[in-house]
């Protein structure tokens, strides 16, 4: 039975599979270390981390654990590789895989902040079609995105992936109207390096509890 309950840090690698999976083929799978910079990289993702490699390695270890990923070796070569499997697992299409891959690389969006966003992936031809694949998704079994309610102010209700729990979720959302949404570009050299650090800061946190997290897990084997 598959855990629904991934750190934001797996959340992370899972999406980067995904991505890269449709945005470069010829190398994927990927390595220990192109997922590493692609888990750091500063664009298309929120927020933005900072994992090592020991940490990338337990959360692919993990993956593999809920069967949605899986080592791979290229005939000839000892380096492992790695790819997502959750095309198999929850039997998607490219267009719903492209919806989740986004939401986990980006947290909650709208229907049409997601469609000018998978263009690279998949070609959605409407912002309905995207509501139509992101209903599908809802309507797994179990439930893989969920619809959020519209926020104060807002045109447009935001939808989010369920990997994580929807405690995840609410933390998403209290971040966001925190910071006044989260995606804005702070003008000035000063606060740019500002948002940096708190980014920073963000992501050592969340990598505390996750560690927090897997040594009580640790521990549950020897009780």
């Amino acid at each position: 039975m598959i855990e629904f309950n991934l750190s934001a840090f797996e959340a992370r690698v899972l999406g980067v599979l995904g991505e890269k999976r449709f945005l470069t083929p010829d190398v994927y799978p990927l390595s220990l270390n192109a997922i590493v910079n692609a888990a750091n990289q500063l664009s298309n993702r929120e927020p933005v981390m900072s994992l090592g490699e020991e940490t990338v390695l337990a959360c692919l270890k993990r993956l593999q654990d809920n069967h949605v990923a899986q080592t791979y070796y290229p005939a000839g070569s000892r380096v492992a590789k790695y790819q997502h499997m959750m095309s198999e697992v929850f039997s998607l299409d490219d267009a719903r895989l492209s919806l989740l891959t986004l939401l986990l690389l980006r947290g909650p969006q709208t229907c049409g902040e997601l469609r000018g966003r998978t263009g690279r992936m998949y070609p959605f031809a409407s912002v309905d079609s995207v509501e139509r694949s992101l209903q599908d998704l809802a309507a797994n079994d179990p439930p893989l995105v969920m619809q959020l309610p519209k926020s104060p102010g807002t045109k447009e209700a935001r939808w989010a992936h369920l990997l994580c729990g929807e405690v995840a979720i609410e933390r998403q959302e209290m971040a966001a109207s925190m910071h006044g949404g989260g995606g804005s570009v702070v003008e000035g050299a000063a606060d740019d390096r500002v948002t940096r650090l708190e980014a920073e800061v963000t992501s050592l946190r969340q990598e505390v509890t996750w560690l927090t997290e897997e040594l009580a897990r640790f521990r549950k084997q020897f009780e």
